[in-house]
């Protein structure tokens, strides 16, 4: 039996999920447990950075370390998909 049993997602709905919702991406990957570890890190660095930073700095900059694993949470959803669809299609069956 092969290793790769079911279609992949398509990889720009993968996309499309991870930026609408965090962690959503890594659900649609099957990959659920990984999706809390990265709201946990979004949760937690952006809290860190909201109690340590500047009274004059943006909420952007309050909210930077959760914003950037946001940001590593889409672009690992997305490279994830595309790595399983690649696999899909080389195996030559059709989803």
């Amino acid at each position: 039996m092969s290793t790769v049993s079911r279609p992949a997602p398509n990889p720009h709905l993968v996309l499309a999920s991870a930026i609408v919702l965090p962690a959503s991406g890594q659900v649609l990957n099957r990959q659920p447990v990984r999706g809390l570890v990265f709201v946990f890190f979004i949760l937690l660095l952006g809290g860190f950075t909201l109690q340590t930073a500047a009274a004059d700095v943006s909420i952007v900059g309050k909210l930077s370390g959760g914003l950037f694993v946001y940001a590593m949470a889409i672009y690992d959803a997305y490279k994830t998909a595309r790595v399983r669809h690649a696999v899909w299609a080389a195996s030559g069956r059709t989803g």
